[in-house]
């Protein structure tokens, strides 16, 4: 397979049509089926379910489909960043965030790299910690901003201070509202609305206080758990800088007093990887020696005044 043929592919996918797709790609459909069947007989197995209208993709299509996203990504960041180097003092480095990750928009070094370096560009990778982990093993990205805890062997590391979960609800949900602090068993047999990221860390802090709350809704984003909490619809449980995400002015915010939740934003970037210069001015402006013998990053994490 090649670029062009991956291309042909995703377009297939997204227009989940061949005629559409052979419309969106100017080009005759007879030649687009074509390339499709010699993808499937390379590969050696079925990518699609031809249906009456349109098509549906197999599992080895689904998997196709994330792995050409991201050959199609490194292509052309390479491109590009090939490009900005022949022009001069340019560049475009890639570097991937969680959603949770606002607060190193904050620190210093950030405003003074802007400042300093004004033809560097970024390409931003927004997903989970996994997969950002993912794309720092395939090299599409060079820099991961991800949250603990993770598995940190394979990858230098440069970590904020810690901060809490907290309990973000509506006036309604609260059942304390003079305190800016709560207990986890507080949280027995109440609606949870919280990031699937931290499932198991809270799993296993539940069970270990016999605490058996019910977790209304699990989802991929700490923005879309702010969002449903203030919608009234049970308390989110998250990162303390989650809080300023999305739409929080119904909440109550309260700090769970519980060390083993406590968790950090991480820089990493990979042990055995070739480091471009871009990447290393980069971690210099927040300073972080690229070789990772860095002190943790001195970025305090503040809590939203709880709503009274």
């Amino acid at each position: 397979m090649d670029l062009k043929q991956l291309k042909y592919f995703l377009t297939v996918v997204d227009e989940r049509q061949i005629t559409a797709a052979a419309r969106k790609l100017h080009m005759a459909q007879p030649p687009l089926s074509q390339q499709m069947k010699l993808l499937e007989s390379e590969l050696g197995t079925e990518l699609f379910k031809r249906g009456p209208h349109h098509i549906e993709l197999t599992a080895a299509g689904r998997l196709l489909t994330r792995r050409a996203q991201q050959l199609l990504a490194l292509a052309d960041s390479t491109s590009r960043e090939i490009a900005d180097l022949c022009q001069g003092l340019r560049g475009t480095l890639a570097i991937g965030t969680i959603s949770s990750s606002s607060s190193i928009l904050w620190h210093p070094g950030l405003q003074r790299f802007q400042q300093q370096y004004r033809d560097v560009h970024f390409e931003i990778y927004d997903a989970n910690t996994y997969q950002l982990i993912e794309l720092l093993e395939k090299g599409v990205i060079e820099i991961g901003i991800v949250r603990t805890p993770f598995n940190a062997s394979q990858f230098h590391c440069a970590y904020l201070e810690p901060e809490p979960m907290i309990a973000a609800m509506t006036a309604g949900l609260d059942w304390c509202p003079g305190r800016d602090t709560i207990a986890l068993h507080e949280l027995d047999q109440r609606q949870l609305i919280i990031y699937r990221r931290f499932h198991r860390v809270l799993d296993d802090a539940f069970t270990a206080q016999a605490i058996q709350p019910e977790i209304y809704c699990r989802n991929d984003d700490a923005r879309t758990t702010i969002l449903w909490a203030n919608a009234g619809l049970g308390i989110a449980i998250t990162p303390a800088s989650a809080a300023n995400l999305a739409a929080h002015e119904q909440l109550h915010i309260k700090k769970i007093d519980e060390p083993s939740l406590a968790t950090r934003i991480a820089i990493i970037w990979r042990r055995d990887a070739y480091l471009s210069n871009l990447a290393e001015k980069f971690l210099a402006a927040l300073n972080i020696p690229a070789d990772g013998s860095s002190q943790p990053l001195n970025q305090e994490v503040h809590l939203c005044p709880t709503k009274k």
